[in-house]
């Protein structure tokens, strides 16, 4: 317990650090899968084509390749932000592939005369996909997202190598000091636990709520 105790400040700096992240990425991370979603179901060849190029390359990418990719690239054609902005771009970026593809999935279980009604109104697309399929969708997709949002927090933990705070990067300075490892990972670890329990039960109120009931 001295260990949290006398380094709480440090715990809260590396806690909240990690809290921020996983907000601001899961912002990005939904926003974007979102719009790649409705790439890969689009009518337009070279959107469908957009969106299953994202969804591969992002995929099939190692989380800490991509961040080198961001941190590294990223400056090469003048774009310099604080790092911490780069680690919610390449975890953002990450995560919405997988996003979409849930997204996507929750989309296929609507049936299709579902959209051909709506096109036999007058809807167009987007109409379409806003007013009647993703209301519909959105139902069944509600654990994976939950699940794919949990996954993003613990892989926040990549952002502490590349001079970004967070909960993890709090076990060198402490190691510095000479505090016991295993309690300082021990303290680290409720931290995580304490953020994917807190999105779980969020999820979990909305699937009770808006859920397809089992």
């Amino acid at each position: 317990m001295y260990v949290l105790i006398d380094n709480f400040s440090l715990y809260s700096k590396g806690f909240f650090g990690t809290v921020k992240l996983t907000v601001y990425a899961s912002l990005l991370a939904l926003v974007l899968g979102f719009i790649m979603a409705s790439f890969r179901i689009a009518p337009v060849r070279s959107l469908r084509a957009l969106g299953t190029v994202w969804v591969t390359v992002l995929r099939n990418t190692p989380l800490t390749l991509l961040f080198f990719a961001v941190l590294l690239g990223l400056p090469r054609f003048g774009l310099v932000l604080p790092f911490e902005l780069f680690a919610v771009i390449a975890l953002g970026c990450y995560t919405s592939a997988f996003i979409c593809e849930a997204l996507r999935a929750g989309i296929n279980t609507v049936h299709k005369g579902q959209g051909e009604a709506a096109r036999s109104l007058g809807m167009n697309f987007g109409q379409t996909l806003n007013n009647v399929v993703l209301p519909q969708a959105f139902r069944s997709v509600i654990p994976p997202i939950g699940s794919t949002l949990i996954a993003l927090a613990k892989n926040s933990a990549i952002a502490g190598a590349f001079s970004v705070t967070e909960l993890l990067g709090t076990y060198k300075p402490l190691s510095e000091l000479g505090y016991s490892i295993i309690w300082t990972f021990v303290w680290i670890a409720v931290g995580y636990l304490i953020i994917t329990l807190t999105i779980s039960a969020l999820f979990n109120v909305l699937e009770k709520r808006y859920g397809v009931a089992r």
